[in-house]
Parts: structure tokens; sequence; C-alpha cells
């Protein structure tokens, strides 16, 4: 008499606890379509637009932030140096180059409860356009690194992944067809607490 309720209830338990996992998996897995991937950088320029894909509708849903309308900047994140290989934390990283043309631009670790105390500490978790030393070509060099750096220095957690986030604000190219074109600054690793 209580088989078939109980079969029942599984098939449902099983079908939806399978249907929330697999979205869940889906969206840990991309922020959308249109992807635009300039080296390390990658962005999706669709993301904050009506024209958005459901995935990133859903990332845009579930964070709460504050997106760029397409006018108004892009965002560029990196997960990966320019060998393909993952940021890690316990590595330093030099990023050395030009952005597009921007009014100006931010660098940051995507925040976690590390970098919220590393924050506290007065260390640079951020940095911007304005407040960097350059060289006279206007180019630029900034150490990725949980160990302290002279110059350009921005502080990273040293026991995770890294995620960096480069926002371009104001900018041509996030308004540009040609976005391809573009050159980003580069990524390298420069060495492991392992290694």
């Amino acid at each position: 008499m209580f088989r078939v309720p109980f079969l029942v209830a599984i098939a449902l338990a099983i079908a939806f606890g399978g249907g929330i996992w697999s979205t869940l998996r889906a969206l840990e897995a991309t922020a959308g379509f249109g992807a635009i991937r300039l080296g390390a950088w990658e962005a999706f320029p669709n993301a904050q637009t009506a024209a958005a894909d459901p995935y990133a509708k859903s990332h845009r849903a579930s964070a709460g932030a504050l997106l760029y309308a397409t006018a108004e900047g892009l965002q560029f994140t990196a997960n990966v140096d320019d060998s393909g290989a993952a940021l890690r934390g316990d590595c330093s990283y030099r990023i050395s180059g030009h952005t597009p043309p921007t009014r100006l631009w931010t660098l940051h670790s995507v925040r976690t409860e590390t970098m919220r105390k590393a924050e506290d500490a007065g260390l640079p978790v951020a940095l911007n356009s304005r407040a960097i030393l350059r060289h006279a070509d206007g180019s630029f060099e900034i150490e990725v690194s949980a160990d302290a750096k002279p110059g350009n220095w921005l502080a990273v957690p040293g026991d995770r992944r890294l995620r960096l986030r480069l926002t371009l604000l104001d900018t041509p190219a996030a308004g540009s067809s040609g976005l391809i074109d573009l050159s980003m600054p580069s990524i390298q690793q420069t060495g492991c607490r392992d290694a």
C-alpha cells in the first residue's frame, strides 16, 4: 500500500534534486554565451544587456552585483595565465603591458573572506589606473602575489585559486564591434612557493 507513494516520492526527489544540481553545475561552468577572449582575459559584453542569454541573467540575479551597461564599461576576468595554467594564490604573477583606451580601470582579485581580512590589514587588494607607476611609454607592470613586492603590488590570498577582474570604465572598447583587435595586458607566472 505504501510502496507506490514511496516510489513516487523517491522519483520526485531524484528529479528535483537532479534538476537543481545540474542547474547549479551549469551556472558554475559558464557565465553565459558570447564570450570574447583576449589572451588570458575573458569578457561577456552582452551579459548586462536586455539581449543577455539565460545563463548571464541567472548570474546577474544570483550575484546581486552592479553590472555596467555597454556604454559604461566592460569587465574582464582571468582564471589562467598566458600559458593556460590556472592562477593560484601560492604563485606570483606579473601583469604587464597596456589596457585598451579607457578613462579609468580597476584591477582586483574576486573578493573572498581572506581578501576582506587583507583589506582590513591595509594591504593593496585593488589597484586602479590613476594610482600605479608607469614606464615612459605608458606601459605598466603589476606584481600579483601573497608576498609583498616593490612597485605596483596587488595582494592576493596565498591559499587558493585566483580569479582576477579588470574593469574598464567609460571605454570605447565596450561598444566596439572590433573588440577582438584590442590588446590586453599579459599575465606571466614569475614563481611559486612550492617550486
